[in-house]
């Protein structure tokens, strides 16, 4: 048994989401091995190598770009910013403070709003808006009271404060390395300037009352061409250096923070845990009305229509009750098929070995389950493997026309895993947004769950469920 947890567990940890369904590894764009083919054919087209055209492609051009703004729009926000809040907080004796802190703030957070977009724009940084204001009640107090709560306005405003000493620093060293570079890079092509209208032979090195030392013979003027060619082709990984600060600034302080992260994220989860539960609900009301309900009615009609032949009718009367007995059979056994849809019992009295024993005895192929588990998951953990087990072996029987499949369920220190793998003709996709793959999918994301498809088409198809563990009872 261990080594069948060890192996499976390889195999779950070893699953990349970026790997093909033939084994070769994708790029994050999902091109395999023809798009990667593809790039070294657009590679080989460039006549310099990569280290030697950097300082000419758009990406140092624009990180470029992206430095020198930084400096006189870090200046506005730092005054706008110091301004606003030292005058907001000498006003605070009087109820001016107030709505002159809260107008100061929001300003920031506007012009957070304004950094998050250069930044994706120039430096292809993508930064999620953090989470809106949340007036708790109408009116300006009410949104004066969420401005100076939020978090995110005063890191906005720390934003403004901190960037502005950087913005002068990376500026700075900009400025001179790349101009260094590129004057020292094309002097052979400019120090004519020097003996023709400065009266001297070149760029002075030294020069005191007895001696000068100028650049001006072709070795000395070959050697610095030679030394700006160095300082261009390092000034764009120089300019990336100083752009990963900005970068760190705008993620940590412009994006959401943790928590408000965490609170929309799990805004998001209950919403589809609503939404999962209304439908779950009309499933049953439309399973009882079009089921066991139209069953019943039926058979009061029978059995009424019977008790006016009793007399009359005697055979006729027997044969009516005989075929209401048989509906009332049929109407049982689709009242427990409808239990068994809400909760099993066999779930809740014996886990999942048997659980899933169970539902595997009705797929249409024969199934393999194995379970091992020491001890049982919460109640609620335990619920949704088993639905999650039972989905995927109903799209076995429906979908995939195999011939056998296996059902694995183990713990890996604080998570629960499932596997439910087949040998039929695979294409299983979750990324289709109506797919039954996807709505399972959204399902575990809201309990913090993962689903991995692994289905190329041919089969096999593997697909694999982590949940999170929650003990439960032994």
């Amino acid at each position: 048994m261990t080594t069948q947890y060890d192996d499976r567990h390889d195999q779950y940890a070893g699953h990349d989401q970026y790997a093909g369904h033939d084994g070769n590894e994708r790029d994050g764009r999902g091109y395999g091995p023809a798009g990667e083919a593809g790039q070294r054919v657009r590679e080989r087209r460039h006549l310099l190598p990569a280290g030697l055209r950097e300082p000419l492609t758009a990406r140092h051009w624009r990180e470029l770009l992206y430095v020198l703004l930084s400096l006189p729009i870090s200046i506005v926000l730092f005054t706008f910013a110091v301004t606003t809040v030292s005058l907001g907080a000498g006003l605070l004796v009087t109820f001016l403070g107030i709505p002159v802190l809260a107008a100061g703030l929001t300003a920031c957070r506007g012009f957070g709003a304004l950094e998050r977009g250069r930044a994706r724009g120039l430096l292809g940084l993508e930064v999620a808006a953090p989470e809106p204001l949340r007036p708790r009640g109408s009116g300006a107090t009410a949104w004066m009271a969420a401005v100076l709560k939020s978090g995110t306005s005063w890191r906005n405003a720390l934003y403004a404060v901190l960037h502005m000493p950087w913005a002068v620093f990376s500026f700075g060293v900009t400025v001179a390395v790349w101009s260094a570079g590129w004057s020292m890079l094309t002097y052979p092509l400019w120090f004519w300037v020097f003996p023709m209208y400065a009266g001297q032979g070149g760029i002075q090195l030294y020069g005191d009352q007895h001696h000068s030392v100028y650049l001006d013979n072709p070795f000395e003027i070959a050697v610095t061409a030679l030394v700006g060619l160095l300082i261009t082709l390092a000034t764009p990984w120089i300019v990336r250096a100083l752009t990963t600060v900005d970068r760190l600034l705008v993620h940590g302080l412009l994006g959401p923070s943790s928590l408000g992260a965490r609170v929309v994220e799990l805004e998001s989860d209950r919403g589809i845990v609503v939404d999962t539960a209304a439908a779950d609900l009309r499933r049953i009301e439309r399973d009882l009305h079009d089921g066991a309900q139209a069953r019943l009615v039926a058979l009061a009609m029978d059995l009424g229509m019977a008790k006016e032949k009793l007399r009359d009718d005697p055979q006729t009367a027997a044969r009516m009750v005989g075929e209401a007995h048989g509906e009332v059979k049929t109407a049982l056994q689709e009242l427990r098929d409808l239990a068994r849809g809400i909760h099993p019992a066999v779930l809740t009295d014996r886990g999942l070995d048997a659980a899933l024993s169970s539902v595997a005895s009705r797929c249409t192929v024969p199934v393999r389950v194995d379970v091992d588990l020491a001890e049982r998951p919460a109640p609620a953990i335990e619920g949704i493997a088993y639905f999650t087990v039972s989905e995927l072996l109903q799209n076995v029987s429906k979908h995939s026309g195999a011939r056998s499949a296996s059902v694995d369920v183990w713990r890996t220190d604080d998570r629960l895993l499932l596997q439910v793998a087949d040998d039929g003709v695979g294409g299983a996709d979750a990324s289709g947004g109506g797919s039954g793959l996807a709505g399972l999918a959204g399902r575990l994301d809201a309990v913090d769950g993962i689903l991995v498809v692994d289905s190329p088409v041919g089969g096999p198809t593997r697909i694999t469920a982590e949940l999170p563990w929650r003990g439960g009872q032994v």
